[in-house]
């Protein structure tokens, strides 16, 4: 059976952190969607300049965790800091750990979980800038390029991409984890 994957993501998402991945998944054979809080296209970031527009695959509205086999969240600063406001959207990254999904963020995304109240007490790794926003809010941050807790992938910086990458399908592959939690 096909693996879906859901990458949300707004305007001001880094480029390469959603190409990235979506290009490997794919590859893998995965469907993948993008899922926006609105519908249309949304603008990538790329080297402090706005860049490429991308199609939204489905509303968060419209989408159900149910439906996917895991979650993606690429970073950028201004992405994330618009998905953490969006109650739906942090319902929709909410329900992935309620039902122990395989759920992957790069970068600033991590801001977006915090706002979603699923980091605590889990090992992770983010943009060094955010470090002190993740350890308040109760994450045991460390300094590496890919950190996976129980099917929870993290990496650091497009720098990363290729270790990304390569967990975040070896962790859709094998599905839920039992131990996966919020």
């Amino acid at each position: 059976m096909q693996k879906r994957v859901a990458i949300l993501a707004t305007n001001g998402f880094e480029e390469s952190e959603l190409k990235s991945p979506k290009e490997a998944m794919e590859k893998e054979g995965f469907k993948v969607d993008i899922v926006s809080l609105e519908s249309g296209k949304i603008k990538a970031w790329d080297q402090g300049n706005w860049s490429n527009e991308y199609t939204v695959d489905r509303t968060v509205k419209e989408a159900s965790a149910d439906e996917y086999n895991a979650l993606m969240l690429p970073g950028g600063v201004i992405n994330p800091d618009y998905l953490r406001r969006d109650e739906n959207a942090l319902k929709f990254v909410r329900t992935f750990f309620e039902q122990k999904k395989p759920v992957a963020a790069i970068c600033h995304a991590p801001w977006t979980l915090i706002s979603a109240g699923v980091v605590e007490g889990r090992e992770m790794t983010s943009f060094n800038s955010i470090k002190d926003d993740l350890v308040n809010a109760g994450a045991k941050w460390v300094d590496k390029e890919v950190v996976v807790d129980q099917g929870f992938v993290t990496s650091r910086n497009p720098d990363d991409l290729p270790a990304f990458n390569k967990k975040l399908i070896e962790e859709v592959k094998e599905g839920k984890h039992e131990l996966q939690h919020s």
